[in-house]
């Protein structure tokens, strides 16, 4: 069996049996394929386990292959340690697959530990930052231009919701549900979760999909919620672009991102007391690890309120 035909059967596999998103379908193709890419330019050169017969076989790789692989990606600074521990996930997702259809015997990562990456804490929106950019959000509602009230709703939605953006772009008409007071999201790996709509989130998809009747902008066969200018399903560039544009708009400072507002709704949420398995359901996280992160948020928010107003806080005063 040959590289591609490992590809192609591996990729089915995770994508038929798996049920991974296309994103992360197409990201672990990605990385396996350049990892043999690399393979073949190494062989040529005589410096990987197949140089001798001119060739790379990702059934043959040896350990002292992968540690020169994860040194091409480290030299001069290609990539990041987390681009290449996600790199490695992928290409051991791979080597798990083939041993236990039995096409390999041995694991090349086995002996290969996941390299250093330092923690950083998800960047969101403060709150009084945030106030504002749902004030501007609920002005543009109530506008007459039909792309604005579509930006503003797509950034209502993530913010109130949580949504990831694969989720936001997957929503059809039809995942408004419960008389329109819950949202039906379609999460990662073929997961499905109800997420409650604020009241007023929910009127105004209400009203937005009463222009799907009155104005008849989509085409007849399209049931997305959210549409590009062409009536079809927004693509993830269009969302990305759009909230990145309404949030530097409305004055936030730093990246700009549907991530962002995604990460702002959970650390509101534990701002204001919620408890870590409700967010967790709420944001659809496999793991309550995935969820935690947001501690060490709440944790500096409070380090920074301690040393503005504790007067013993500060280290040249005396206790």
């Amino acid at each position: 069996m040959d590289n591609d035909a490992i590809i192609d059967r591996f990729t089915a596999y995770i994508e038929g049996e798996r049920r991974y998103s296309p994103l992360t379908v197409r990201n672990y193709r990605h990385d396996i394929a350049s990892f043999a890419a690399w393979g073949a330019s190494e062989a040529a050169g005589g410096g990987t386990a197949d140089s001798a017969e001119g060739g790379f076989d990702l059934c043959r790789v040896r350990g002292e292959d992968v540690r020169a692989w994860v040194m091409h990606l480290s030299d001069e600074g290609r990539m990041n340690n987390a681009s290449i521990n996600r790199c490695m996930a992928s290409l051991r997702s791979l080597y798990r697959y083939l041993r236990r259809e039995g096409i390999v015997h041995t694991n090349p990562f086995a002996a290969l530990a996941p390299l250093r990456t330092s923690r950083r804490l998800p960047r969101f929106v403060p709150e009084e930052d945030m106030s504002r950019v749902v004030q501007s959000v609920l002005d543009r509602l109530g506008g007459d231009d039909a792309r604005q009230r579509r930006d503003a709703l797509m950034v209502l939605v993530i913010y109130t919701c949580g949504l990831r953006l694969a989720e936001l772009t997957g929503l059809d008409r039809d995942d408004i549900v419960n008389s329109g007071s819950v949202l039906r999201v379609h999460g990662k790996g073929d997961k499905t979760r109800l997420v409650p709509l604020v009241p007023r989130v929910a009127r105004e998809i209400q009203r937005y999909l009463d222009t799907f009747s009155d104005g008849k902008i989509c085409r007849s066969d399209e049931k997305a919620l959210f549409l590009s200018g062409k009536g079809r399903r927004i693509s993830r560039s269009d969302v990305q672009r759009s909230v990145g544009r309404l949030l530097r708009e409305c004055g936030v400072n730093g990246k700009c991102s549907p991530h962002v507002l995604r990460h702002t709704f959970a650390t509101h949420l534990l701002n204001d007391g919620a408890d870590l398995r409700q967010i967790q359901e709420l944001m659809g996280h496999t793991s309550l690890k995935a969820t935690q992160v947001y501690t060490h948020n709440n944790i500096a928010q409070l380090q920074r309120i301690y040393a503005a107003a504790h007067p013993r806080s500060h280290a040249e005063r005396k206790p």
